[in-house]
């Protein structure tokens, strides 16, 4: 378990074809003695398992699926990545519960500077989009987020210059891969409303009044 608030940046030094995956080798000097092996970190967002550590550097297993289905597919030797070592018990819980498992990828939009923040809007799939609310929370990259406007395409984020600096959003360009996972609760909270058959009742389908609530 996470919370999104991202400890350090690495840098991807190398990736190794293994099977159908990929093993990647993360340099990040501030924390990597300091990792066990077998231990969980979120590396952009995705749970994934310290395989090999050293004082510099550590390594990692992407499996087939992990790559396919999320933005380590785009990554590449010097790639910079959001790290996260898992919640300790008792921790205080900065962010919002995450879960490292990543829902879907969407893309980044656009950064416009608003005064000393950014604003940021990230194209995100139907199912993402029907599981958020605004002023609710959603994980980009990992990061602990919440979300200010939706559309039925996209949202947006407002981004505080320390959340710009100390994370990859910096590095974002439009048409960039993102994780995005949606909120834990909310996706409960969906699912459970969803296998209701509103239908039955001659009411709109949850997904529905969700749509025409993002649309206003």
């Amino acid at each position: 378990m996470f919370t999104g608030l991202i400890e350090q940046i690495g840098t991807i030094e190398r990736l190794t074809r293994r099977g159908g995956g990929f093993e990647l080798q993360i340099a990040v000097p501030e924390i990597a003695s300091e990792l066990a092996v077998g231990e969980s970190i979120a590396v952009d967002g995705c749970c994934l398992t310290v395989e090999t550590g050293g004082a510099s550097s550590f390594t990692v297993f992407a499996s087939e699926e992990t790559i396919r289905k999320t933005s380590l597919s785009a990554k590449a030797v010097g790639s910079r990545v959001n790290l996260e070592r898992a919640m300790a018990a008792g921790g205080r819980l900065g962010g919002h519960i995450v879960s490292g498992h990543v829902d879907a990828t969407g893309r980044f939009q656009r950064a416009t500077l608003r005064g000393e923040s950014w604003e940021v809007w990230i194209e995100a799939p139907e199912p993402v989009l029907s599981a958020s609310i605004p002023k609710g929370s959603v994980a980009v990259d990992g990061i602990s987020l919440t979300l200010v406007d939706l559309t039925t395409e996209a949202f947006s984020l407002w981004i505080i210059p320390e959340t710009w600096k100390k994370t990859t959003l910096v590095d974002r360009k439009p048409g960039d891969l993102v994780n995005l996972e949606s909120d834990m609760i909310g996706k409960y909270v969906f699912r459970y409303l969803e296998n209701i058959d509103l239908h039955e009742k001659g009411e709109k389908s949850l997904r529905d009044i969700l749509k025409q609530f993002a649309a206003e």
